[in-house]
């Protein structure tokens, strides 16, 4: 297995680095020469060609103290222990920079230019100090904003690149959920159809016949939905309609099935087996229990940009338990949402009348 890439070393970040540094440096030279055409009376073309080398010295210092930096791992330091270190490195660099411009014609540049006053200038007991003086404190402060800008940028990068990687980390966490409960889901659908064919085998062999054709679509469905999270209602309920051919076959006249499904929201997408797993749960643990039997009402409508869903059965009256039942297919239907679609959408399980259930299903209602 590779090691993650750190962000520094991705394939984009040593071109932004150099052209950051051909920019910036290049501006600041520019702007030397600038002040050389104002200030200094030195031929154009060699005072270009000396901050042109002075420019090109400064790049290669920052880029051996952006790898020094690197190394010692400053960007992780806190400002108590990273400040003294930046302040001594501005300083060493200075002083190296301001030795390099010493043996330049530019040399005045930053130095005697910067005072104009003859009375100070003349009682100055030691007028060939302090241009070196200025001239390191002018570079240094040109480099400590380097290195401000080059620890602002990698820490916001680093900042960013951190946000995705918990970003990924949650989606493959979000993802391995979805896997879990559909791996428990399956075998669950699985178990109550092959009992569904069992009890038909015994009863009808000619219904049970035609409940394997039907149980053979549901399981071609069962087992190609692996490969994806949400589907169209309108294929959804080519499922639940098949399931409930099957189910009509053992229930008979006991299962009365009712539809009122609005035709604009055909197109609108859930997730895969969302509607199958509670159509299967209301005649589970609704119709089953019954011994007349009792009406399965399936809605599908817009309601204010959302696909509402409404599975409603008849069930045992109050004080009457329902067949055991561990309630993967409901708890699986509610982190699905979760998962999928956060607060957008949302599932409810409405048992305020003692003989009616409804099970209410929320999704944004996009196609």
């Amino acid at each position: 297995m590779h090691a993650p890439q750190h962000p520094a070393a991705t394939p984009s970040a040593p071109f932004s680095y150099w052209a950051c540094q051909l920019l910036g440096w290049g501006v600041y030279g520019l702007s030397q020469v600038y002040n050389v055409l104002l200030t200094l009376h030195v031929p154009l073309g060699r005072a270009a060609l000396e901050i042109a080398v002075l420019n090109v010295a400064a790049i290669c210092l920052t880029h051996g103290l952006r790898s020094f930096m690197r190394r010692r791992s400053w960007r992780t330091l806190r400002m108590p222990a990273l400040l003294p270190r930046v302040l001594a490195a501005t300083v060493v660099l200075g002083m190296v920079q301001a030795a390099i411009m010493q043996l330049m014609t530019v040399a005045p540049m930053w130095a005697l230019d910067a005072i104009d006053d003859a009375a100070v200038l003349a009682s100055l007991p030691d007028i060939l100090l302090l241009p070196p003086v200025l001239r390191t404190f002018n570079w240094s402060v040109a480099f400590l904003v380097w290195i401000a800008m080059y620890l602002g940028i990698t820490s916001l990068r680093d900042r960013h690149a951190a946000e995705l990687r918990q970003s990924e980390l949650t989606r493959a966490l979000q993802l391995s959920e979805l896997r879990l409960l559909k791996s428990q889901l399956n075998p669950h659908f699985l178990f109550n159809s092959l009992n569904s064919v069992r009890a038909l085998i015994a009863e009808d062999p000619a219904c049970a016949q035609h409940a394997v054709t039907l149980l053979a679509r549901t399981l071609r469905y069962t087992l190609s939905s692996g490969q994806e999270e949400l589907v169209t209602l309108e294929r959804e309920l080519e499922i639940v309609e098949d399931y409930l051919a099957l189910e009509s076959l053992r229930f008979g006249e006991r299962l009365l099935i009712e539809r009122d499904i609005e035709p604009g929201v055909l197109g609108v997408r859930i997730p895969v087996m969302l509607l199958q797993t509670v159509v299967e749960n209301a005649i589970k643990h609704g119709i089953a229990e019954l011994p007349g039997g009792g009406v399965l009402r399936v809605c599908a409508a817009m309601r204010e940009g959302s696909l509402r869903i409404d599975v409603q059965n008849a069930r045992p009256a109050a004080g009457i338990r329902p067949g055991n039942g561990d309630g993967v297919g409901l708890h699986n239907a509610a982190e699905r949402l979760r998962l999928l679609f956060g607060s957008r959408a949302s599932f409810e399980l409405d048992l305020s009348r003692a003989d009616l259930a409804t099970a209410r299903i929320c999704v944004p209602g996009t196609s």
